[in-house]
C-alpha cells in the first residue's frame, strides 16, 4: 500500500466486541490472563506493550519500511535509549549540526562513559577519518536543525557497513513522508513524533525504527519496556490519529514552504536562506537524490546583529514564537538565545516552521516583521 493508505489503516489493529471503525483508546494498565498464564490478548502489562502503542509502532515501522518500532515519551528519550544501549567506551560519529537536546545529551550525561566526535558530516572523508577501532554509531540528522544541511544517507550508510558501525538517522525535519533512510541503508531511524507525526502541537513522544531485530534493538527495547519511558495510551492514539494525515499536511507544509522560501531569498533584509529546496542550496541534488520534497522547514540569516534580528522576532503577529516545529501553525524562533552562550549557531539566525494558514497570511506577516 501507498503512504497514503498505510497512515490511514495501520492502526487499525484493535479488534474489539462493539466493532469500532476508529481504535478505542485502551488505558487499562494490566491484563487477564488465561489458565495457562498465557495472556490470550497479545499484552501483560501497558509499560511492556498497550494496544494504543504497537498500534502506532506497527504505522510507523511500516510507513518506514522497518521491522519494528519502539515509541517513546520524547523525541530526547530516543536517543537516551540508543545510546544507552551501548557498550561504555563506544565511540560516536554526531554531526556538528546536531539536534542542541541530543547533543547535551552526549555532552552532560554520557561525557563519562561514551566518546563522540562532532563533525561536518556532508564531507564524507571527516566521516572516514574519525573512524575510531571503538566507533560504533554514526548518528546523522538531515535535514540538520538548525541550518538545514543535507547529508547523503546512502553514502554514510556505506561508510558504516564497510566498517561495521551502527548507523542511525534522525529523519525529523523529513518525516517518512518525505524521506526513507532504511531503504538507503540507515539500520535506525528516528523521529521526534512531537513534530511531523503529531502534527498539531499538543503531544510528546518520539519513536525509533529498526531495520532488522538484531542485539543492539533488543537492548534498545528492554530499555524501552523496563526503563519505561514510555507514552500514555492517549498520547499513542492522539498520534494514531494525526498519522492519518499526515501525507496531506506534508503536501501543504511543502507547497507553502517552496513559496516563503523564494519570497526570503529575494528579500533585501535576508543575508543568507538555508533550505534544501532551493538550488543554490550547497547540497540541494543530494536533497532530490534522497527525499521526494523538500518539507517546510528553514533558517534564514538576518541582515544585522543580534539586536536586529530580536526586533524582528519580536515583531511577528501570526507566527508563534515558540520552540518545536512540524505544527498545523507557523512558528518562529531565535534559535541562539534558547541554545545559550555555547550556541554555534549564527546570532543573527531565525528558525521557521512553516504552516498550513494560507501562504499570504505567512508572507504577509513576515514582511511586515522584516519591514
Amino acid at each position: 500500500m501507498k503512504p497514503e493508505t498505510l497512515a490511514i489503516h495501520a492502526s487499525n489493529l484493535v479488534k474489539n466486541a462493539t466493532g469500532d471503525v476508529t481504535p478505542p483508546i485502551n488505558l487499562s494498565t494490566t491484563f487477564f490472563r488465561d489458565e495457562n498464564g498465557g495472556y490470550p490478548g497479545g499484552h501483560m502489562y501497558s509499560r511492556v506493550s498497550n494496544p494504543n502503542r504497537s498500534a502506532l509502532e506497527n504505522t510507523v515501522a511500516k510507513l518506514e519500511y522497518g521491522q519494528d518500532a519502539a515509541a517513546f515519551a520524547s523525541g530526547n528519550n530516543c536517543g537516551m535509549s540508543l545510546f544507552q544501549a551501548l557498550k561504555p567506551g563506544s565511540h560516536i560519529i554526531a554531526p556538528d549540526d546536531m539536534y542542541w537536546g541530543i547533543k547535551k545529551q552526549l555532552l552532560t550525561i554520557f561525557n563519562e562513559t561514551l566518546e563522540f566526535d562532532f563533525v561536518d558530516q556532508t564531507d564524507l572523508d571527516l566521516i572516514k577519518s574519525n573512524i575510531k577501532p571503538n566507533t560504533k554509531l554514526i548518528w546523522i540528522e538531515t535535514p540538520s536543525n538548525p541550518l538545514l544541511k543535507v547529508t547523503d544517507i546512502e553514502e554514510i550508510g556505506k561508510i558504516a557497513k564497510a566498517n561495521n558501525i551502527t548507523f542511525c538517522c534522525d529523519s525529523t525535519f523529513a518525516s517518512p513522508i518525505l524521506q526513507n533512510p532504511i531503504l538507503l541503508g540507515a539500520d535506525i531511524v528516528m523521529h521526534s513524533s512531537t513534530k511531523y507525526l503529531g502534527g498539531h502541537s499538543d503531544v510528546l513522544g518520539g519513536i525509533l525504527v529498526t531495520a532488522k531485530k538484531d542485539e543492539l534493538w533488543e537492548k534498545i527495547k528492554n530499555i524501552q519496556q523496563t526503563g519505561g519511558a514510555v507514552p500514555s495510551p492517549f498520547d499513542c492514539y492522539l498520534l494514531c490519529r494525526s498519522i492519518k494525515t499526515l501525507a496531506y499536511r506534508m503536501k501543504g507544509h511543502c507547497e507553502n514552504g517552496k513559496l516563503v522560501a523564494q519570497y526570503l531569498v529575494n528579500h533585501p533584509k535576508v543575508e543568507a536562506v538555508f533550505f534544501p529546496g532551493i538550488e543554490t542550496h550547497p547540497q540541494h541534488e543530494i536533497a532530490k537524490k534522497q527525499m521526494k520534497d523538500f518539507g517546510g522547514m528553514m533558517s534564514f540569516l538576518v541582515k544585522g546583529d543580534a539586536d536586529e534580528t530580536s526586533r524582528v522576532v519580536n515583531k511577528v503577529k501570526l507566527f508563534a514564537q515558540a520552540t518545536s516545529l512540524g505544527g498545523v501553525e507557523s512558528l518562529i524562533e531565535h534559535r541562539y538565545s534558547v541554545e545559550g552562550p555555547d550556541s554555534k549557531t549564527p546570532k543573527n539566525l531565525l528558525r521557521i516552521s512553516v504552516g498550513l494558514e494560507h501562504v499570504d497570511d505567512i508572507i504577509a506577516d513576515l514582511e511586515q516583521a522584516l519591514g
